[in-house]
């Protein structure tokens, strides 16, 4: 019953691509993981709703760990955020199988095939997914989205930080839709004259120049930096600097290599053979095969390479086309090589802590903190997406004019694929239904 719920209710990942979560939860694990991690720099939303709904995320993981067969739950949480691990500790219940593991202050720890190392000591085989070694991870967002869920509460908000130059750093609790402006303005608007806004992480996020544009389900976070900061002018490259850069300076240190995460997990990920391949065409290919397992979380391009060029770039254009050329063929890499050893051989004098992370990235000037407000932002508009997820285009249930309530569902996930129901986040009439967005207002 609580499956069919959470698919109702359209839990996805809080984070990253947005998997349907009663998929997810579909499957058989020992252990579920929450990944409270949260190891990009000036975003704080997962500690924030540990410390104020810490009893809503552990009851979200006793769903979950019910529903998966799964004997233990863990809470990846890192250590210096001493209150927070008090804050679940003091919540969990005698014999209930649930654990804090404290994380280092590290960069990628909340990567998901980090944390699973980091708090089970398992390795996840290159191509391979958390549920190959028993465990099944979720954020902690989506954790509280599923205790949610089961009372019968759809997914109507998100949690986001916003974060660098604005009056008031904080976290939000925003609905569904809202504009990124609106929520800018809540965190007292901006502090610069040339704002330039990274949503996401600074690590991982993109630039967004249109603010109309919408908070969705997997929004994290919003920060605000100027034009000439060395974040921008890294996400400002495109391909083509990339590649003519990193054809004319790269000297194969394998700086990029050896830093790499997933490199240290064993997996045959190697950014420097992949810059190599800029400078032989055709007869990289070799070289490049194994970026098709880079998690392109752009260590490599921003902390690494004492040259300052962009591994990562070159990592992701050659993994797309990889896939591209093995999809066409209808193929796969059978058997990668798969160093497992590598992981407790290198994996723990060659972290990189986050603190240093920030202080090259150049963040330190800002406060590395995002207090939750209090409250669900108010608005009288919100453009709803009708993709906010993994898989396919959800189906509009409600026509231009009709009157919704908050939590009404006005597009069904696919009954033949992968997909999330999406819910009315305002209660209004619906002043637009598209092919791809529903408008509402109040």
């Amino acid at each position: 019953m609580s499956i069919k719920l959470i698919a109702e209710s359209g839990v996805v990942g809080a984070g990253g691509a947005g998997f349907p979560t009663h998929v997810k939860l579909s499957g058989r694990g020992d252990v579920v993981v929450v990944n409270a991690a949260e190891c990009e720099p000036l975003l704080h939303k997962d500690k924030e709703l540990i410390r104020f709904y810490a009893d809503r995320l552990i009851s979200g993981l006793s769903v979950a760990m019910r529903l998966v067969g799964a004997e233990r739950g863990i809470f990846g949480v890192k250590r210096k955020y001493v209150d927070v691990i008090e804050r679940l500790s003091s919540g969990f219940r005698s014999g209930g199988g649930m654990e804090v593991i404290p994380l280092d202050d590290t960069y990628p720890a909340g990567d998901e095939l980090i944390l699973i190392y980091e708090t089970l000591g398992r390795v996840v085989a290159p191509g391979g997914i958390p549920i190959s070694v028993g465990a099944v991870v979720l954020n902690a967002e989506t954790a509280f989205n599923v205790s949610a869920a089961v009372e019968g509460k759809p997914v109507t908000e998100k949690f986001i930080s916003v974060s660098g130059s604005v009056v008031h750093p904080c976290t939000l609790c925003v609905p569904v839709g809202v504009s990124l402006f609106e929520a800018v303005e809540a965190a007292g608007g901006v502090t610069i004259d040339d704002p330039v806004f990274v949503v996401g992480g600074a690590m991982m996020g993109y630039i967004e120049s249109d603010l109309s544009k919408p908070v969705i389900k997997t929004t994290g976070g919003i920060i605000v930096l100027p034009k000439d900061h060395f974040v921008v002018q890294r996400k400002l490259w495109d391909w083509g600097k990339a590649k003519r850069v990193g054809r004319a300076s790269c000297d194969q240190c394998s700086f990029c290599t050896e830093l790499c995460p997933r490199n240290l997990l064993g997996h045959p990920i190697e950014p420097h053979r992949a810059m190599r391949s800029l400078g032989f065409s055709e007869s990289g290919r070799s070289d490049v095969l194994g970026t098709q397992f880079c998690c392109e979380c752009n260590l490599c391009s921003y902390c690494s390479c004492p040259e300052g060029l962009d591994p990562r770039s070159v990592c992701a254009e050659n993994k797309r086309r990889i896939l591209e050329e093995l999809r066409a063929g209808g193929k796969r890499w059978e058997n990668p090589p798969f160093r497992k050893e590598r992981s407790s051989q290198h994996f723990r004098n060659r972290r990189i802590p986050t603190e240093r992370l920030i202080r090259k990235i150049g963040l330190s000037s800002y406060p590395n903190k995002a207090p939750l407000s209090a409250g669900i932002l108010s608005t009288d508009k919100v453009v709803i997406p009708l993709r906010q997820h993994i898989g396919v285009i959800s189906t509009p249930v409600i026509d231009k004019g009709d009157k919704v309530n908050k939590g009404d569902l006005i597009a069904r996930k696919s009954e033949t694929g992968i997909g999330a129901n999406i819910h009315a986040s305002i209660s209004g009439k619906v002043t637009n239904v598209s092919k791809d967005f529903i408008e509402i207002r109040a």
